[in-house]
């Protein structure tokens, strides 16, 4: 799974959205193999955040002055905010950019392996934990619910940006398998 979804990200053109008055920001999307199975994981914002309180997220914020590329920025979020440090991430490609309709901030979203397990810690002020989802499910169009451009597992919601990122990943990987979009 990991040599395909490289194999995808290295032989396909970002779309990138630039424009005045737009946040950069960048996330990861940690993706680690576990019993066999791959499995996506997520942080839940905590009620102390400016912006997205207690919604499902990939590890990420803004871009700071001090950050040499949208990559830093990604991992240095995903060590702030879940302890995940650059060397045990294994960056393989980006998907598109992601505008937010309400803040106006462009997710420039990279797509990681890490190694499990792993001993996350959460920083407390900005998160209030971490769960995973088996990418089976994700894949499976039967979770999906387009009404509400949502997946629920296991009590938590994930939509919004975060699940329009999820969906471009989830329809490159059925692209590529020969499975219609």
């Amino acid at each position: 799974m990991k040599e395909r979804i490289e194999g995808i990200l290295r032989h396909r053109k970002k779309e990138k959205i630039t424009g005045q008055n737009l946040k950069a920001s960048a996330v990861l999307i940690p993706i680690f193999r576990n019993r066999g199975q791959y499995h996506v994981l997520f942080t839940e914002r905590s009620d102390e955040v400016v912006f997205h309180k207690g919604q499902v997220c990939f590890p990420g914020g803004t871009q700071e002055p001090s950050d040499s590329s949208l990559l830093q920025t990604a991992l240095r979020e995903a060590e702030e905010e879940i302890g995940l440090e650059a060397k045990d991430i294994e960056i393989v490609g980006e998907l598109d950019d992601m505008l937010t309709f309400v803040t106006n901030y462009v997710i420039s979203p990279f797509v990681a392996f890490i190694p499990h397990p792993h001993s996350l810690k959460t920083d407390g002020r900005e998160v209030k934990g971490t769960f995973s989802v088996p990418l089976s499910f994700l894949m499976d169009e039967a979770n999906f619910k387009q009404d509400s451009y949502a997946y629920e597992y296991e009590g938590h919601i994930i939509w919004g940006v975060t699940a329009r990122i999820l969906r471009q990943l989830v329809s490159l990987l059925k692209s590529e398998s020969g499975t219609p979009k």
